[in-house]
């Protein structure tokens, strides 16, 4: 199990409606970070899944943000057409490169989801999709986020 670098939680993230946040503004809460792309075919049938499980802890301390490896100029359209047409809740940003290659952990491949506990610590962190089995993993490290346990193995 390993923190978020602080360089990372401090860095400024430029959302989809034009603000901007911090993972740090999220302090307190399990944080779902999913790393994907429009042009993704797995990042396209992952998130009707991933927007069950995100209705599923509505209310919860549970903050889901979803992170597009696309250019924020050039791409801005394409990325606010795929969040209308796939009702696509989470909160929306661009990862600039150094933001992506520090969350990846040299995996360059996407989707690619990360379940970080109340205090930072990444819990679960998974690449892929996969229709048997994302929705269920997803459910599972945040319902042990939320609850403190954590395995050995996780990671």
């Amino acid at each position: 199990m390993s923190a978020l670098p602080e360089t990372l939680l401090s860095r400024e993230l430029k959302a989809i409606d034009n603000k901007s946040f911090r993972l740090a503004d999220f302090d307190g809460k399990v944080m779902v970070v999913n790393i994907w792309a429009t042009w993704c075919g797995p990042c396209r049938r992952e998130v009707p899944d991933y927007e069950k499980v995100r209705k599923e802890f509505a209310g919860q301390e549970v903050e889901f943000i979803a992170l597009t490896t696309e250019d924020p100029v050039a791409d801005r359209k394409l990325v606010e057409k795929f969040v209308r047409d796939f009702n696509f809740g989470f909160r929306i940003a661009f990862a600039d490169p150094a933001t992506a290659r520090t969350l990846m952990n040299g995996r360059n491949s996407i989707p690619q989801t990360l379940v970080i506990d109340k205090h930072g610590q990444i819990i679960g962190h998974w690449r892929g999709y996969s229709a048997a089995e994302s929705r269920s993993r997803l459910k599972e490290a945040i319902e042990k986020a939320l609850s403190g346990e954590v395995s050995a193995g996780e990671q």
